[in-house]
């Protein structure tokens, strides 16, 4: 039988913490989801003064990345390249940049969403919380 590595409580506590701090760091009022491979909630965060949507977008994003095995932004490429039809994938409804999928020896084991400032300032926030998990 195969086996993987998955995501513990720990190692959740532990890139929540990371992706918290980049943002406090910055000044950038987001909020934070991390999932499991399957897309399920494993822990949100909303900091103080992030916009109410974000709660809901930062998930999505990180359930995407976490279905589809990669960060979300490709399939905001797609979209914004012509591919409207792909707007009508099933379960990936946070096609949008700023879901970084964790990848621990070859496996997507989870994903992190964020949402609240720009794109790229997400994607930062989440890359700061799975690098300190030590995983890709």
């Amino acid at each position: 039988m195969n086996t993987k590595p998955y995501l513990t409580l720990a190692d959740v506590k532990k890139i929540g913490a990371a992706a918290e701090a980049e943002a406090v760091q910055n000044g950038w009022a987001v909020s934070i989801a991390i999932v499991d491979d399957g897309g399920h909630l494993l822990w949100q965060q909303r900091l103080d003064g992030a916009p109410p949507v974000s709660s809901y977008i930062a998930p999505a994003k990180a359930n995407t990345a976490a279905l589809g095995r990669r960060e979300s932004k490709i399939y905001e490429d797609v979209v914004n390249n012509g591919r409207m039809s792909f707007l009508s994938a099933p379960k990936l409804e946070g096609m949008l940049e700023g879901g970084v999928p964790v990848i621990v020896d070859g496996h997507v084991i989870g994903a992190v969403g964020v949402s609240g400032v720009k794109s790229e300032q997400d994607v930062q926030i989440a890359r700061a919380g799975i690098a300190a998990l030590g995983a890709a």
